[in-house]
């Protein structure tokens, strides 16, 4: 007895078809199709609370001066090195 085989096309020829079909969209409904996703992306932002901004501004604030503090130092740092190494130019 044989076994009924489905004939599903592979995900290669799927998406080589919408590949040709993306290509045959003119620029106006290419336009359109990418302002649909924006606004589709955009509805799903969640604006953050009052509370929230400032936590996360504190947090970027403090990251920030943090990595200044590193980069100071390693400025200082690297400077001493270079004048003891090849001493100070008058």
């Amino acid at each position: 007895m044989a076994r009924k085989v489905i004939d599903e096309p592979s995900e290669d020829i799927v998406a080589n078809a919408r590949k040709e079909r993306a290509d045959r969209r003119s620029p106006f409904a290419r336009i359109a199709l990418f302002v649909r996703q924006v606004f589709g992306e955009l509805r799903k932002v969640v604006t953050p609370t009052r509370r929230e901004l400032f936590s996360y501004t504190g947090v970027v604030l403090a990251f920030v001066v943090v990595m200044m503090a590193l980069v100071y130092g390693l400025d200082l740092g690297f400077s001493a090195l270079v004048n003891w190494v090849f001493g100070t130019v008058s």
